[in-house]
């Protein structure tokens, strides 16, 4: 999990995301929690990632799922308590882990005292920590939309003002132009930095801000979710400022935006000059699906439209998307997608689940929990064969995935040609590899239907060819390769024969040297954070 040579650890690294509700439940309750993400770490730490990224864990009413905070500096009851993370936080450490948070800063719950403080009266100190404004109780102040649907507006009865929350109503928007609320953000990530935590996932960062006037939008983007367009040049002295929080902590703490914004050269501006986010998700590979041209043109252009310091951020899946394999009708291509994204330039996040090759869930009406039915690919990870799949107790809060038998941990990793053991090799071959975590990206030319690129850095190179084709394809290359991995199973070490088989991708290495796969194990335990 260390860098290579002076760049910091985060640059070239794989990131994977537990939604702790579903990951695994230690007490019985039917919900996941912290003691049952520290009972699997070895799985993590086996499958060969650098981090762990857990979504929200703070105190919350839930009506978001742990997206409405009710405080910052506490564990909800539900995962454990303070002492049981920074239990975690030590065994993953121990174990070559990072520990990132997700940090939610563009709102609260409307329980947070804060909240519960403004909107006591017009009075209150902290009236201006969010937004209020007067006028008609039967007019919001302007067109803003949620992203949850309906008016961005709630109206107060006590105080007989609108409040804004461009999500749940249980979520007001904080005033992150009122420098005590600066103040009091900054404080909640030295909370957590103080505790030992690596960095922060960024909720909607890019939401947080905003013109003081809060004008109408143009009519044409009304009915746009405001989290895929908005893009206020107020926010970039905020990021610089939460980026000032990170830069007093030792160990290369790292700042991970969720900016929903799908065009790199507006992704580009999040990045500042190296002193705003350290990375930023580009979502727009969940959108492309099975299409070479596509992502040929999206690596170019994120090559082309980012800052030369920037290091992309590349995610198939998370937990507000349908699952990789579910979006694509097939395992198979998910494989290959997978390959392809942790050969590209750039961190790279990986669903928990994905490496078990899990759809989502089929949720009942009545078992839904969430308010825009994101349930699906929420489902409880199944850690054994047989039922309950590692989930003793009560019943899980929702149903298992589609053949969990199949696709439990338990199973994966016994089976040598697995989707975990697919994930693991890709991730080996990516940890010993400099071109790989750091290397430049060359795209080369491909026949119709195929994507090749080289990665470079300093001697070393690999090549990664993917055929989206539904039959093999003839690729060959200028000089004599052999296969590190290959999703069609064909065996690492055998000599690449300019074949690429049908909906399949292949990583190389040059033929000579001998790949690194003759000279140590790509699968050696990885040095505890702090280690040599």
């Amino acid at each position: 999990m260390t860098g290579t040579g002076s760049a910091p650890w985060w640059q070239g690294a794989s990131v994977y995301q537990i939604y702790p509700r579903s990951f695994a439940d230690a007490d019985g309750d039917g919900v996941g929690d912290l003691t049952g993400l520290d009972h699997h770490l070895d799985h993590v730490a086996d499958l060969g990632v650098d981090a762990i990224w857990m979504s929200p864990v703070f105190r919350s009413p839930m009506a978001d799922n742990g997206y409405d905070v009710s405080e910052y500096c506490d564990i909800d009851p539900v995962f454990g308590d303070l002492a049981t993370f920074d239990t975690l936080v030590a065994a993953a450490h121990g174990r070559g882990l990072r520990v990132l948070l997700d940090w939610v800063p563009n709102h609260t719950s409307a329980e947070h005292p804060w909240f519960v403080d403004s909107r006591s009266s017009r009075d209150s100190v902290r009236r201006d920590w969010y937004y209020w404004r007067g006028g008609d109780p039967a007019t919001p102040p302007n067109n803003w939309r949620s992203n949850f649907g309906g008016p961005a507006w709630t109206w107060d009865d006590t105080t007989e003002q609108w409040y804004l929350h461009l999500f749940l109503p249980q979520q007001p928007d904080l005033n992150w132009n009122n420098p005590e609320v600066q103040v009091a953000m900054h404080e909640t990530l030295r909370f957590w930095l103080d505790r030992g935590v690596d960095g922060f996932r960024m909720d909607v960062v890019h939401l947080i801000g905003k013109d003081p006037a809060l004008p109408d939008v143009p009519e044409r983007l009304v009915d746009r979710h405001i989290a895929g367009w908005y893009d206020d040049p107020r926010t970039h002295p905020l990021l610089r400022g939460i980026r000032s929080v990170l830069d007093e902590y030792p160990g290369d703490r790292v700042s991970i935006g969720e900016v929903n914004l799908r065009d790199p050269r507006r992704l580009a501006g999040y990045y500042g000059d190296g002193d705003e986010l350290h990375l930023v998700f580009t979502f727009r590979g969940m959108d492309l699906g099975w299409d070479a041209a596509g992502w040929a043109r999206l690596i170019d252009e994120v090559g082309r439209d980012l800052p030369a310091q920037a290091w992309p951020a590349w995610v198939l899946g998370n937990h507000d998307e349908k699952r990789v394999r579910t979006r694509l009708g097939s395992l198979r291509r998910a494989e290959v997608l997978t390959l392809l994204a942790l050969t590209l330039r750039g961190a790279t996040f990986i669903y928990a689940g994905d490496e078990l090759g899990l759809a989502d869930a089929d949720v009942a009406t009545d078992r839904r929990v969430d308010v825009v039915g994101r349930d699906g690919c929420r489902a409880p990870l199944p850690w054994l064969r047989e039922p309950p799949h590692g989930w003793t107790g009560a019943t899980p809060w929702l149903p298992f995935p589609p053949d969990p038998q199949q696709h439990s941990a338990e199973a994966q990793t016994a089976e040598p040609t697995s989707t975990w053991h697919l994930y693991r090799d890709i991730l080996a071959a990516r940890r010993v590899s400099p071109a790989l975590r750091l290397g430049a990206t060359t795209r080369r030319d491909a026949p119709a239907g195929v994507l090749a690129f080289q990665r470079r850095f300093g001697d070393e190179t690999r090549t990664v060819v993917v055929n989206f084709n539904d039959s093999a394809v003839n690729v060959p290359l200028s000089e004599p390769q052999v296969r590190l991995v290959d999703t069609s199973r064909a065996p690492g070490g055998t000599t690449y024969d300019d074949v690429v088989a049908a909906e399949s991708a292949v990583l190389l290495c040059p033929a000579h040297p001998p790949p690194l796969h003759g000279e140590l194990d790509l699968h050696e335990s990885a040095p505890g954070v702090g280690e040599a």
